[in-house]
């Protein structure tokens, strides 16, 4: 790395360390407050942010006034400076083995701890939705065996940095780079492997339904599923009032032979813990990261300007969640291009 890059990489390394020290001079509330009332600024002088934020919110409640969806909007960027500014300090520093009953509560996840306790291989998904982070370092807290697959950060300060703390609390963490063997790895050993499951997969993903519109998404995880014969399950850490603690929840526990039985098993799989992921932004969608371009890439049909193809619409069909009605709104439901830069 020349010196140049050096420095440019140092700089917000430094700077994000000092500001985790001053944290540290207040309460996890207050630093709250603080990294929201950030938020609001930012909602305020990047409105071409908030302002994609609120089409996606009514894209997904079509029903929600313009107004309700702005206020919605924001309170996504506010949670959304609180997961970064200060859950992603001070999570990996305060769970531990004795404390952790003070920041997590456990809702019904009997089908999820069976899992657990048999030790046996099992695919974890979630969505940006809540803090995505906190579930796999609650369950690695808790003394589960967890692997986790993220995005290398560009900066290797930051990167090495945050890190480190993840991997204390006992999360492995898998870079994408590379992914596909080191993930075989830690499903042959018997390990589990959480993903962030409700990323755009581009143009060549496979789509499916999510919130309403197709949204392409990786085929890996229903792959692996099918592969391996491992269940599939969905959940999210939801915030619980003004304070670094978490509702952990399950949406769905998707079994291999539940996708066996589907006509198309892929397909099945990955509509399914899209509806689940959907399921859990429902709760709360104030938690859901909604600048996120979740819907960026289309279909090649929808990008011809082609009615949707009588194969998609038969597997759409034989989701057993569907009816025509459903059906033909997702045929319908186009996403326009993101308005250019200045334009009104």
């Amino acid at each position: 790395m020349g010196s140049a890059a050096l420095l440019k990489g140092w700089a917000p390394y430094a700077a994000l360390r000092m500001a985790a020290s001053a944290l540290h001079l207040f309460g996890i509330r207050q630093n709250l407050r603080t990294a929201a009332g950030i938020g609001q600024l930012f909602a305020r002088l990047g409105p071409r942010r908030v302002d994609r934020a609120v089409r996606h919110v009514r894209w997904a409640f079509p029903d929600m006034p313009e107004e309700r969806a702005r206020e919605l909007a924001v309170a996504s960027v506010r949670h959304m400076f609180q997961l970064f500014l200060v859950d992603s300090v001070a999570g990996p520093q305060i769970l531990n083995r004795n404390g952790w009953p003070e920041h997590v509560a456990l809702d019904d996840l009997k089908p999820t701890m069976r899992l657990l306790l048999k030790d046996r291989p099992a695919l974890f998904v979630t969505g940006h939705m809540g803090n995505w982070e906190f579930l796999g370092l609650a369950l690695s807290t808790l003394g589960f065996r967890m692997s986790a697959l993220a995005r290398p950060l560009d900066n290797p300060f930051l990167n090495e940095w945050l890190l480190g703390m993840r991997q204390r609390r006992g999360l492995e963490v898998l870079t994408k780079w590379g992914a596909t063997t080191e993930v075989q790895r830690v499903i042959e050993s018997g390990g589990r492997v959480g993903f962030i499951a409700d990323q755009n997969a581009g143009d060549d993903g496979l789509f499916v339904p999510f919130f309403g519109r197709m949204a392409s998404s990786y085929k890996s995880i229903g792959l692996l599923a099918l592969r391996y014969r491992l269940p599939i399950v969905v959940g999210a850490a939801i915030r619980q009032g003004e304070d670094l603690r978490y509702r952990i929840l399950t949406t769905d526990v998707i079994q291999p032979e539940e996708c066996e039985r589907a006509p198309d098993p892929v397909f099945y799989a990955t509509a399914r813990f899209n509806r689940a992921i959907e399921a859990s932004v429902r709760i709360d969608p104030s938690q859901y990261l909604w600048i996120h371009r979740r819907w960026k890439s289309r279909p090649s049909w929808e990008r011809q300007g082609k009615p949707m193809p009588d194969r998609v619409r038969r597997r759409l069909l034989e989701l057993p969640w569907l009816d025509e009605a459903q059906v033909d709104a997702l045929a319908t439901a186009t996403v326009p291009e993101e308005p250019a830069r200045g334009a009104a």
